[in-house]
């Protein structure tokens, strides 16, 4: 059964995003960050952050996708791995369940935080262990 892990607090969800993969990326986990509007702002955020770093990244549709840690997609349904999830949307995504591990990513602005707080309920009532964290205390 997946993990879904809501990381909540964040003043500004996509750098909050970026540092959230920067530490993946470090640890070797394969991303794919799901972000049907927002994939532009999410892939120009990681061409120019972290300052000190780079973490490799492409779209889920590139050729060198297999070759990518971190791939950004729009759509989940041609996607090659099922190790990581990172939701960009504020919407459940959908054939989330055949992934090891969901991350929610849940700004302080009530436009993101009143879906969020929906999908969190979800995941609740369907079963799913969750856990929940503030990301401002842990970056």
């Amino acid at each position: 059964m997946t993990k879904i892990t809501f990381l909540h607090g964040a003043s500004d969800r996509f750098q909050a995003a970026v540092t959230w993969l920067a530490a993946a990326y470090s640890k070797g986990t394969r991303v794919i960050v799901y972000a049907p509007l927002d994939a532009p702002t999410i892939d120009q955020r990681l061409w120019t952050q972290p300052a000190t770093g780079f973490i490799p990244h492409c779209r889920a549709n590139s050729p060198l996708a297999t070759e990518t840690p971190v791939l950004i997609a729009t759509d989940l349904e041609c996607i090659a791995h099922d190790e990581c999830l990172l939701n960009l949307s504020d919407e459940i995504p959908p054939g989330f369940s055949r992934f090891v591990g969901l991350t929610e990513i849940v700004s302080t602005s009530d436009s993101d935080r009143l879906p969020g707080r929906e999908r969190f309920r979800i995941y609740r009532e369907q079963g799913y262990p969750l856990e929940s964290r503030n990301i401002a205390t842990e970056f």
